[in-house]
Parts: C-alpha cells; structure tokens; sequence
C-alpha cells in the first residue's frame, strides 16, 4: 500500500508539473511583451485582410479566442491541448503537431545516440579511473575528463564543423538527410543519414567527461565497503568482484544521471543543430523565435519540457526495481 501510494504520488507531482508548463506557455503568448496576438492581428490587416477574419485567423493559430476574457481563454487553450491541438503555424502554415511529429524523430535519433555513446564511455573510462586511483593512467584520464566537461557543447561543434566538414570534407556542412536519394531502408540513404547525424552526435559527446567522474566517484565509494572485503575473503576472483560487486553498485546511481541528461541534452539542440542546420526539433524552435512563429514556439517548448518530465518519472517509477534499496528507503519515508 506505502509503494502505490508512493507511486501515485509521483503521478500527480508529474500532473501538476505538465498542468504547470501549459500553463506557461499561456502566459507567456498571453502576457508577452510587445502583444503577439496584436503583433500577428496587425500583420494580417496590413495584408489587407479584414480585422474579423484576422481576428479569427490568430484564434486558429494561437488555440486562444483575443476577444474572449482570460479565464475563458484560457479554459480553452487547455482543452484544445488536452485534444492534441497545438494551433498552426504562422510561418510555415502547417499544424505545429505535423511539424513537431516530423522533426522530434530526427532529434530523438541523435540524442539518444549520444547519451548511448557518452555514457558508455563515461562509464567504462570511470571504472578504469576508480581502479588504478592515484596512478597515473587516473591522472591523465581525470584531466581528460575535466577538460571534456569544461568545454561548451557549441565551441567543440563549431570546431568540428570547421576542421571536418569545410576543410577536410569528412562530413556534410548542414542537413539532416543525403540529397537525391529517396527515403527508405536503403544503404545509401541510411550512411547519408548517419553521416549528417555524426558530428552533432560527436558534440554531444562531451558529455562523457562528467560522467566518467560521477561513475569515479561511485566506483571508490563502492571499493571501500565491507562486503567487498568479505567477497575478497570468500575467494572471489576480481573479474567477478569487479563485475558484480562494484561495476553493478556504482552504475545504479548513474542510471538517473543518464535520464536527467535527456533534458540537458534537449536544450543544447536547441543551438546545436542551429549550427549543423539540422532540422530537428530545436532548429524549428529557434526558427519560430526568429520569425516571431508563437504558435510553433510554445508548441515545441510544451513537447520538450514534457518529454524532460516524463523521462523523470520513468526514473522515480523504475529505479527502485533496479536497486532494491532505495525501493526500501522510500517506503520507510512515508
């Protein structure tokens, strides 16, 4: 009974959370300096578009009635998010779901390859550090890492963008996808694809060098507790200290680590794919910034924040299957 009542706790904290973010994103198209809504009105009568059908027109775009009150307005901006209606796009007159639905996989393909790869190797370069403490190879390697996690994704973006794509032609400039090839399970298509994700994949990489600090630190926290002492008496081999006992007990608190990172890692492609132009999710959110697109702003401001909250959630919810005790420390909490 504790743990459902834990684990509906966390659902309404995940509610109130989602509830908390639309309704921001109300405030901000309502309350905005500079009025969007009068901004986008007067920008169709300029047109020569009558001042009824423009009102009309910005009502469709934005899920908000101008004329209507704000508590109104605001009941029906929710139950038009609720339906899955994120208005339409000013600048690309298209529904922000349909373009949210075709740009988010793109995103979605290059940051779950680089958490994949920078954990992997966060970790595996970690426990190396944690072994040999104090020598020389955990030295070198913690310098390296604190170099990785001191250097802004965007500079090592704008680098590699320099030395292999411009110069060396390693790679592509910009895009998402190879030019003349048609779409499909084709391998001309799959390596044009996996060669345009690869340096904003490499960019990202650097997250690995905080974690391979974090997985450091867990790793000699875990070679100083008694049961490995035990295990060592017991006659255990190191491989199966290392692999069970301590490689095991320090990647568990990684785990949400790796989860959080998703939302960090959805802000940085924000920028980054604004310098590769690859056109995922944060390309057309800074887009919609430049072009005053609120409708699409908001919309993938909703979508990412959402997807951020929702990766917390899987973490809270499964973590405790993964370690049992932080599962029994949560049930003597409430």
């Amino acid at each position: 009974m504790v743990n459902i009542d834990w684990r509906l706790r966390r659902l309404g904290q995940t509610a109130f959370t989602s509830w908390a973010v639309i309704t921001l994103s109300f405030v901000i198209v309502r309350m905005m300096p500079g009025n969007p809504m009068g901004a986008m009105i007067q920008q169709l009568e300029r047109r020569g578009m009558d001042p009824v059908r423009a009102r009309q027109l910005v009502e469709l775009r934005l899920s908000i009635d101008p004329t209507k009150p704000i508590p109104a307005a605001y009941v029906d901006y929710m139950v038009n998010m609720v339906q899955g209606n994120l208005g339409q796009s000013v600048y690309y007159q298209e529904s922000v779901v349909d373009i949210i639905a075709q740009a988010l996989p793109w995103t979605l393909f290059v940051l779950s390859w680089a958490t994949f790869i920078s954990f992997f190797i966060g970790i595996s370069v970690g426990a190396l550090m944690a072994y040999w403490e104090g020598g020389k190879l955990d030295v070198g390697l913690t310098s390296w890492a604190i170099l990785m996690g001191s250097i802004p994704f965007y500079v090592l973006a704008i680098m590699l963008l320099i030395f292999m794509s411009y110069r060396w032609g390693i790679f592509p400039t910009g895009g998402k996808q190879p030019t003349g090839v048609e779409p499909g399970l084709t391998w001309p298509f799959i390596s044009g694809v996996i060669r345009h994700a690869a340096l904003p994949i490499m960019s990202m990489i650097v997250a690995s060098g905080v974690a391979s600090l974090g997985m450091r630190g867990n790793a000699i926290r875990v070679l100083g507790e008694d049961y490995l002492r035990v295990a060592r008496l017991r006659g255990l081999s190191d491989v199966t200290i290392s692999t069970q006992y301590v490689a095991r007990n320090a990647i568990l608190p990684m785990y949400t680590t790796l989860l959080i990172s998703i939302g960090e890692m959805f802000g940085g492609s924000i920028v980054l794919e604004q310098v590769f132009q690859y056109r995922g999710i944060g390309w057309y959110m800074l887009s919609a910034t430049y072009q005053r697109d609120y409708p699409l702003m908001m919309g993938g401001f909703v979508v990412i924040t959402l997807a951020v909250v929702i990766a917390l959630l899987i973490a809270d919810l499964t973590y405790g299957y993964l370690d049992p005790r932080a599962r029994g420390q949560e049930s003597e909490s409430y």
